[in-house]
């Protein structure tokens, strides 16, 4: 059992904590759209990163962001639900018909006129799962929030602006399938991806945030405590761990304080994510100017 230790975390104080190490070059063209996707801020993450390590593991996938803009050498990245994976499976295998699966479903959006094409796409999928018909949901549905209710059915309504054309994603396609050529997708649970790391190797850990997704795939019987677990083991491997997790919202009016482990994290840091993607959702015509989020980064080296 892992005792919880006593939270260094406050609004005031977490900015002063830990700097990063490294600068990154920005790299903010989106491949997917998807909550909580950190696109726009995954290189001040990335600045907390060791800049020696064996191979990149990435749980959670779900954007892409963080491996996206890292690029590493030599890289495993899985998640638990399958039509996502099938979409980065493709795009490492075969970029062309990546390509033509969205501009495939684009057609048919085009066709019925926006809305009712959509939902032509969006009862495919909630028919059958499939990563063709994500894709091209995921980049035309309402704020870019994949809504999912338990039994797994997509019920975000159509987005109120055009999807991207078929060149303009193809070109995506193209600059992020040579951004991850080193990269291996796997289907995988979060736990068996990262019991597969090994000393002197990274995990960036980006879960379900516990205040906030449980609209998400699966985040229903995710486990916090589980995952903690296997970051501890983890660590004891020789693995270094980083971690996003809940941190400030309603720019800092609201303070997610989780306890954490003793002995498994040494460092933490907040990193600015803007305003808030899911209250985008749920706020529509609404200002935001109050929504700021900050995540909650934790180190274990």
């Amino acid at each position: 059992m892992l005792e919880p230790q006593n939270s260094l975390f406050s609004a005031a104080t977490l900015q002063t904590l830990l700097e990063p190490v490294t600068q990154i070059k920005p790299f903010k063209t989106q491949l997917l759209k998807w909550i909580g996707n950190k696109q726009r801020f995954a290189h001040e993450i990335i600045g907390y990163f060791p800049t020696d390590f064996g191979t990149y593991f990435e749980p959670f996938i779900g954007s892409g962001a963080v491996l996206g803009t890292l690029a590493p050498e030599r890289a495993v990245a899985g998640d638990i639900l399958k039509p996502l994976t099938e979409i980065w499976q493709m795009l490492s295998t075969d970029p062309e018909t990546l390509t033509r699966w969205y501009a495939e479903r684009w057609q048919i959006y085009q066709q019925h006129g926006g809305k009712a094409g959509y939902e032509i796409v969006k009862a495919s999928y909630n028919a059958l799962p499939n990563g063709a018909d994500l894709l091209f949901l995921s980049r035309s549905c309402y704020g870019g929030v994949v809504r999912f209710r338990k039994d797994g059915y997509i019920s975000t309504p159509c987005g109120v602006h055009e999807p991207i054309s078929p060149v303009a994603f193809a070109a995506r396609v193209a600059l992020w399938s040579e951004r991850v050529k080193h990269t291996t997708f796997i289907h995988s649970d979060a736990l068996e991806t990262i019991s597969m790391a090994g000393a002197g190797d990274l995990v960036y850990c980006d879960p379900p945030y516990v205040d906030s997704q449980t609209i998400l795939y699966g985040a229903q019987d995710f486990s916090l405590a589980a995952l903690l677990q296997a970051i501890a083991a983890a660590k004891r491997r020789g693995v270094r761990v980083a971690l996003s997790i809940d941190g400030t919202k309603r720019s800092g009016d609201k303070i997610c304080n989780i306890p954490m482990p003793a002995g498994v994290f040494e460092r933490e840091a907040l990193v600015n994510c803007g305003r808030s993607m899911l209250r985008r959702f749920q706020m529509a015509g609404e200002t935001l100017e109050a929504e700021e989020v900050s995540d909650r980064l934790l180190l274990t080296y």
